[in-house]
């Protein structure tokens, strides 16, 4: 089956917010989006991604929600090969994240993704405000909005997969390839049955109801 927009032109809907600020005077727009903010299990990954504005024709990019596995890993591959786009992924860890909670950490890997790019002078960023060195600007539902953001939705989308099935082949008791660490009822049972990995968050509900002496950041769910 064809993807929704195979191609993405300069004068796309979507590429409006990387063309309003070129328009005044920003040449290198990021954006950032995140994976991975609901799991049970795992890092939480941001990519930051500049696309070119000299390329006529662009990977035809939308919201990695609405993308099967297989068309995100094909525009994975087509981002990587573009010529002049810029890309940064970073993450923050199971420990930072049962530290920090899962929202400041989701901030920091958004931030380390920035620094990566350091020609970056403008950040996009999908969902909430974020508090970055550079001028930034927030867009709901960006990654659907926003050229820019769903190629890093795209981005740290596949990056976490990947890194989640590698994670299955260490732990493959509780089902990582299948459901990425979400909390399906298979990876509940899992949990239950063997107990929390070392690649568990310990500050999750539901993994934190197994274990009643460790400490806890008690407002967070998933």
């Amino acid at each position: 089956m064809a993807r929704q927009n195979a191609v993405l032109r300069q004068d796309d809907q979507l590429l409006l917010s990387e063309r309003q600020l070129r328009a005044e005077g920003f040449s290198w727009v990021a954006g950032v989006d995140e994976a991975g903010r609901g799991p049970l299990a795992g890092s939480v990954v941001a990519a930051a991604v500049v696309l070119p504005c000299d390329q006529p024709e662009l990977p035809g990019v939308f919201d990695s929600k609405q993308l099967t596995e297989a068309e995100r890993e094909e525009l994975f591959e087509e981002l990587y090969a573009l010529p002049g786009i810029r890309i940064s992924v970073a993450s923050a860890s199971v420990a930072e994240i049962d530290k920090l909670n899962i929202l400041r950490a989701t901030h920091l890997a958004m931030r380390r993704a920035v620094s990566g790019i350091k020609e970056a002078d403008f950040v996009l960023v999908d969902g909430l405000p974020v508090q970055f060195t550079l001028p930034s600007r927030n867009i709901i539902k960006g990654d659907a909005k926003c050229a820019s953001i769903a190629a890093a939705s795209i981005i740290a989308k596949v990056t976490r997969d990947r890194e989640m099935m590698q994670l299955d082949e260490i732990y493959p008791e509780y089902g990582f390839a299948r459901h990425k660490g979400y909390g399906t009822a298979e990876h509940l049972e899992a949990l239950k049955k063997f107990g929390p990995s070392a690649v568990h968050r310990k500050s999750f509900r539901p993994v934190y109801e197994l274990l009643p002496d460790s400490p806890v950041q008690g407002t967070l769910d998933f």
